[in-house]
């Protein structure tokens, strides 16, 4: 065997296509995982810029800080639990003005609307969540209170008065006023999820609940709603912690006033107005750190809340139900 034969032999073969695609898998799999590592990690970091921005505030006011009521910058006194108070009141009432509606849109949307309307409608909805928080905060301003002062207001303490909720003089820019605006920015958020989840559910359910002789309405009542309840609860919860970190609408709509009142009428604030109003203007470390403090609480609120919705989600979804695997 000559010596050039010898060579060409001991050549390395040529790599194939499928060794380049190997490569590519290997490229692929680095990023989404150096994309993975990342997400932890930045959320690592905001928890501890936050704790050194708060540890002035948690030296100095420990956890009466979350019982505390008073809120002094003159006098160096800061309390969060109006702050707390307002957030999870303001969340509620627009968690329960939009769900029904939501719910209702997306059942109609997917079980009885007509074929050629589903489409435009989802989408004119769908447009909703694109519009930014401080148009829906002007819209509030200018449209929304003007409308609830002279009517919808003086119709609820006419008809709901006996009911310290419904009691009082009213303002008009409120803590109801701010649940009305935020209702109607979570509305997208809940209907699209829950009409992807209502058009998951297998057309067997609906099927085999007409052959038993259930009417259209009784078929989703009892069939498709409860196939999908874990996927509803997954847009609820959805809904929720996109009113809880709302700030611009809400600030212009709450009224800002740092108390607790019994009369949903009177005004209210929220941890993320305070943070957006007073950050820029605080005068003093204890001040800034009292923010900061309020930013962290804000962020344990919502995490806490996500991580129950996370389990009620698990336990529901539990077996089987629709939805529950995409979530």
């Amino acid at each position: 065997m000559t010596a050039i034969t010898e060579r060409k032999l001991a050549r390395p073969a040529d790599r194939s296509p499928l060794d380049h695609a190997s490569y590519g898998d290997r490229i692929f799999r680095g990023l989404l995982t150096l994309g993975a590592v990342t997400i932890p990690l930045l959320l690592g970091f905001l928890v501890l810029e936050l704790w050194q921005g708060a540890r002035l505030a948690m030296g100095k006011f420990g956890l009466g800080f979350v019982t505390n009521s008073v809120w002094d910058p003159v006098a160096v006194q800061f309390g969060a639990f109006p702050l707390i108070f307002g957030t999870l009141l303001s969340s509620l009432i627009a968690l329960a003005i939009a769900v029904p509606l939501s719910l209702g849109v997306a059942i109609f949307l997917t079980e009885f609307s007509p074929e050629g309307l589903r489409q435009p409608v989802a989408f004119l909805i769908g447009l909703l969540a694109a519009i930014p928080s401080v148009v829906y905060g002007l819209w509030g301003i200018f449209v929304l209170i003007p409308a609830l002062r002279t009517t919808a207001f003086p119709l609820l303490r006419e008809v709901l008065g006996f009911l310290p909720l419904f009691r009082g003089p009213i303002y008009g820019p409120s803590m109801l006023a701010a649940g009305i605006i935020l209702a109607i920015m979570v509305m997208p958020y809940v209907m699209s999820v829950s009409r992807e989840v209502l058009l998951a559910v297998p057309d067997t359910q609906r099927e085999a609940a007409l052959a038993l002789g259930a009417t259209r309405w009784e078929a989703v009542i009892t069939a498709v709603v409860p196939y999908a309840r874990s996927g509803i609860i997954g847009a609820v919860i959805l809904g929720l912690g996109r009113a809880l970190g709302e700030t611009m609408a809400v600030t212009m709509l709450i009224g800002n006033r740092h108390e607790i009142a019994a009369s949903l009428f009177a005004p209210g604030y929220t941890m993320a107005a305070a943070i957006a109003n007073e950050f820029s203007e605080a005068v003093g470390d204890v001040h800034l750190s009292a923010l900061a403090y309020v930013a962290f609480l804000l962020f344990v609120v919502t995490v806490l809340v996500n991580a129950g919705a996370r389990l009620l989600i698990w336990r529901v979804a539990r077996g089987s139900a629709a939805g529950g695997k995409a979530l």
